[in-house]
């Protein structure tokens, strides 16, 4: 009997879960599933045969019981949570993976893995993920023909599916609120342009976007990534001239958002004063100039230059955000913390509502002297609010790594994410019959978009 210990029990555990249960009696499989929670867990087993421990992974003696009890860890916690647990797994000879970016603490022990002959298996799920393995499957594809890459962009969007698809900002929240209020901030966003170093800082990052349109679902808008070239020479990519790496929206929200950036409203490095008596515009005019006479609505549509007619304005009032009644109640929040609160009252996914994620990549080559472009989507949208778009792509790379990893498909030791033919060309096979699978077409090569960039 395998002995794999799930720890964390979350949103994106779901199919990770279906999917080792399933596959326990044939692949001699024992799962145990460790959480703080353990009713979530209890509820994504049903009455399929796992253990279901409490698990506090601070109790230094609880956490290790579990660690030695299992042959292989899957971490599902937050990024921030898996050293204590891979420092266990070294000390145990226990592999380990997780969907995380690798931490510095996290490839600190790569030596150690190595030694021990552990896969520490990080950023396996869905961007980080199925990006990688993706690209790193075309672009291998493309160098073994003798082509040489002179372009790679990549985008992804965690969306609402369409038939979903019912607000005026084409967005609800699919994943953490909190990552979405903060994302971009932190530093410039630095990517290539045709051989040239380019830097949006924050305050500009939304109005410089570019337009994708994916066959059977429309047009969509992507802004910068903050790194673009972090994974330059994980790539392979040295010699590229364009390297961009971006989020994707629907047209027209990140002009709308742009206004939250421009008036502060995104910011989570101080408190506001008295926030948990304010009301929803309380809290937007804290942020707009005193008028003895102006109203909130027109100071607002003043200082931020919006038409009443403008569909922006329409967005915004969609949100409530002028209710006087509505109450922040958060005490001592920062505006961040207030406008996520604020969003989440009209972007919350109702029971009935589908998550989408959509995935665009675009591959830059040149072989016998031509220039050649390939362009590649995904789309996956989600069944119910258990099993979301999401929870597939992140949990299903994530379960078929560990199942594979016991299996002895993938037997490179260390700290690694899935760039090798090793890894994710079994990933990629088997995630096709889970129906994620991408759809690649040869297009004349454009170079760099350079729409508003």
């Amino acid at each position: 009997m395998r002995k794999i210990l799930i720890i964390g029990a979350g949103k994106s555990s779901s199919y990770l879960i279906k999917y080792l249960l399933d596959k326990s009696q044939s692949e001699n499989l024992h799962i145990t599933i460790g959480d703080l929670n353990t009713e979530s867990a209890k509820r994504l087993v049903g009455n399929a045969k796992a253990d279901i421990i409490h698990l506090d992974i601070f109790n230094n003696e609880s956490r290790v019981a579990a660690v030695k009890n299992a042959d292989i860890i899957v971490s599902m916690l937050p990024a921030r949570l898996h050293i204590e647990v891979a420092k266990d797994c070294i000390t145990y000879k226990k592999h380990m993976v997780t969907a995380s970016y690798v931490s510095e603490e996290m490839q600190e022990l790569d030596d150690a893995a190595k030694s021990n002959g552990l896969i520490f298996m990080n950023e396996i799920g869905v961007d980080p993920g199925i990006d990688h393995m993706s690209a790193m499957h075309v672009i291998d594809r493309i160098r073994d023909k003798g082509g040489e890459m002179i372009l790679f962009e990549s985008f992804t969007g965690g969306l609402v599916a369409p038939e979903s698809d019912n607000n005026l900002w084409n967005y609800k929240f699919t994943w953490n609120p909190r990552n979405v209020v903060v994302a971009g901030q932190g530093g410039a966003a630095k990517f290539l342009q045709e051989g040239q170093f380019k830097y949006i800082p924050y305050h500009r990052l939304f109005r410089r976007t570019e337009f994708l349109d994916v066959e059977g679902f429309g047009r969509f808008e992507a802004y910068a990534n903050r790194d673009s070239l972090k994974y330059q020479n994980v790539y392979g990519l040295e010699k590229v001239k364009t390297l961009y790496r971006g989020t994707m929206r629907r047209v027209g929200f990140s002009r709308a958002w742009n206004v939250f950036v421009q008036l502060g409203m995104t910011d989570d490095s101080y408190t506001i004063d008295d926030s948990a008596n304010m009301s929803y515009r309380d809290f937007v005019n804290a942020f707009l100039p005193y008028s003895p006479t102006d109203s909130v609505e027109l100071k607002f549509r003043h200082a931020l230059k919006i038409d009443q007619d403008d569909i922006v304005w329409d967005k915004f009032l969609e949100l409530d955000l002028f209710n006087p009644k509505k109450m922040v109640a958060l005490d001592k929040a920062t505006p961040a913390q207030i406008l996520q609160k604020i969003l989440m009252d009209s972007w919350t996914l109702s029971e009935e509502d589908k998550d989408m994620i959509v995935m665009y990549h675009k591959f830059g080559y040149e072989l016998d002297g031509q220039k050649h472009q390939i362009d590649s989507t995904l789309v996956v949208v989600g069944e119910d609010q258990t099993y979301t778009a999401m929870a597939k792509t992140v949990g299903l790379p994530v379960a078929i790594a560990t199942l594979d990893i016991l299996n002895g498909k993938i037997t490179t030791p260390g700290v690694q994410i899935p760039i090798t033919k090793e890894v994710y060309t079994p990933i990629l096979e088997e995630l096709e019959t889970y129906g994620v699978v991408f759809n690649e077409k040869e297009v004349p090569y454009l170079g760099y978009n350079p729409l508003n960039l």
